[in-house]
């Protein structure tokens, strides 16, 4: 888990450091100053992810009300930022940090405003063989309607669900896919709205916020008039001709043109590649 944080030109004000590692220097320096040392409230954030997927997160802070924080260039900075990666291998397991929800190491006070998620979904065998989505949590100040948070840890769960959209690309027609992810309502049933929400700070502190995340059974093309679907599979409209890579359907349905799976297999259906 490695931690940024950025002035207004992007660059990283400090170097990079794990945060077990600042929390440690900063506790050996409060032990030798004669002073305690008070951690930050924290929560847990957890994400079951699906076979191959993984997820990683970016804290992102704003100065506490009253505060100015200025870097050491001088310059006022308003966005700091904490960035968690897990170090486990992509395979069906759950991914879990803990968010501090203040951030005082930088000279200024400090507080979460939201937390960013980045879904990475591995599709082939080669490492560029993947995709990303992204997800997002925001941090209201408004108290919430539920009672204040308590000893007893609580969970917040988010549902939601993602989709392997295919295409084909570049004049011999290689497969690539796209990774679609949107919220899951109460019923099971996809949202337009990426996966998230709002979350209040007056509920966060020791509670956990957790994402649970599937992939849909069936992959969709990603542009609609490209593809037409068959009891065997999908075929790809041959458009103005082998050559046209957009290649739309246009009403013809009839006329169609192969292309190459992944493993340069030649195929005239997909995901069967062959009738």
């Amino acid at each position: 888990m490695k931690k940024y944080v950025n002035t207004p030109n992007g660059k990283p004000l400090i170097p990079t450091i794990k945060w077990g590692q600042a929390l440690c220097l900063g506790a050996l320096a409060l032990v030798m100053s004669g002073c305690s040392m008070t951690p930050p409230k924290t929560f847990n954030f957890q994400a079951d992810v699906p076979e191959n997927f993984t997820v990683t997160g970016t804290a992102n802070y704003k100065p506490a009300p009253g505060e100015t924080c200025i870097a050491p260039t001088g310059e006022a900075f308003t966005t700091g930022s904490l960035f968690f990666k897990p170090e486990q291998p992509k395979t069906a397991h759950q991914v879990e940090f803990k968010v501090p929800l203040t951030d005082d190491d930088h000279g200024c006070s400090m507080v979460l405003r939201g937390l960013k998620l980045m879904i990475e979904g591995q599709w082939g065998k080669r490492e560029l063989d993947m995709s990303l989505a992204s997800a997002g949590f925001s941090v209201s100040d408004e108290p919430s309607a539920l009672p204040p948070a308590t000893s007893t840890p609580q969970t917040q769960i988010f549902n939601g669900q993602c989709q392997w959209l295919f295409r084909t690309v570049g004049p011999k027609r290689f497969i690539r896919k796209i990774l679609k992810c949107r919220a899951l309502d109460a019923k099971g049933e996809i949202q337009k709205r990426m996966i998230g929400g709002r979350l209040h700070r007056d509920q966060l502190a020791d509670s956990t916020v957790k994402s649970v995340l599937s992939v849909a059974k069936e992959e969709e093309p990603a542009v609609g008039d490209n593809w037409v679907k068959f009891p065997t599979g999908w075929k790809r409209c041959m458009g103005k001709g082998l050559d046209d890579r957009y290649g739309f359907c246009r009403g013809n349905t009839t006329d169609f043109k192969p292309f190459k799976m992944p493993d340069g297999r030649d195929c005239t259906v997909y995901p069967n590649c062959t009738e």
